[in-house]
């Protein structure tokens, strides 16, 4: 990894520039001191506008197969065009942005020296998915259990049991414990209708990429790595507590009414899950 394209990608990152009013940047939706979201059921705009869907964690998103909760982008150099050009988020264009930061005689200078043809839109998303590629947390209670110090307790080896008994590794799987798969949203009972508020465009998830009417309400499964910092739940941020996570992910993706017992021990143990990162350093 070029330790410059990296710093550059952080400078983008946490550059307002990049909306069309200069008062958002990418960290004002994806806070890396708050597990990497702003830990709100739906994130704010250029204007004050409300977003439709909240705000997945950019930690660890290099893992993921794809990006966005319907999975539209391939790769995180085309999931950071994105934000830019939404009218619900930085409202913005890559000609408007280029104009703004050409005039940043230090910028036009790390991009001259990084890319041939300086800034372009798309140099931009290769600088800032670098910089996300770097996101990454590491060294977490589990992962040193995996590696084997003994370090975890009693209620939180339950918990991965019980993890796994239920089922719940069945999607939220690999490195990442889940971001690999897509699942679709109530395979045992119909959530949205006991949600009981209107349907949305977001609510239809992959559907909104692919056209295919069997993909309606599918989402990619998200990575549990920091699930124990980034309430609110699910793509609608309709949860607050992690407890009622489970609770409803027993309910509507594994048909099972899950004892609070149970649930805090699975509490515990995705409490270990959570890592440190590691600023990158060249």
């Amino acid at each position: 990894m070029n330790p410059k394209l990296v710093a550059l990608g952080d400078q983008l990152f946490h550059d307002r520039r990049l909306s069309h009013d200069n008062s958002l940047s990418c960290a004002s939706c994806h806070l890396l001191s708050t597990g990497g979201t702003d830990l709100k059921p739906r994130s704010t705009g250029v204007g004050g506008v409300m977003g439709g869907i909240k705000a997945p964690t950019v930690y660890n998103s290099s893992f993921n197969l794809a990006q966005f909760w319907d999975g539209r982008a391939e790769s995180l150099e085309i999931q950071a065009a994105g934000p830019v050009h939404n009218p619900l988020e930085m409202n913005s264009t890559w000609p408007e942005v280029i104009s703004k930061l050409s005039q940043d005689a230090a910028m036009v200078e790390v991009f001259g020296q990084l890319f041939s043809d300086g800034i372009t839109g798309e140099n931009i998303a290769i600088a800032i998915a670098a910089f996300e590629k770097t996101l990454v947390t590491e060294n977490s209670r589990f992962d040193r259990w995996l590696s084997g110090e003994q370090i975890l307790s009693e209620r939180e080896l339950r918990g991965y049991r019980l993890f796994k008994s239920y089922g719940c590794i069945s999607c939220h799987q690999g490195a990442n414990v889940g971001g690999n798969m897509y699942a679709f949203m109530g395979a045992k009972g119909d959530y949205f209708k006991d949600r009981n508020t209107e349907i949305t465009e977001a609510d239809y998830g992959r559907f909104n990429v692919t056209g295919q009417e069997d993909d309606k309400h599918y989402f990619k499964v998200p990575s549990l790595r920091l699930a124990a910092v980034n309430s609110p739940y699910f793509h609608d941020g309709s949860v607050t507590t992690l407890d009622e996570a489970i609770r409803v992910m027993g309910r509507y993706q594994l048909g099972r009414e899950i004892p609070d017992e149970d649930i805090r021990d699975i509490v515990a143990f995705l409490h270990t899950l959570v890592g440190k990162h590691r600023r990158f350093k060249p």
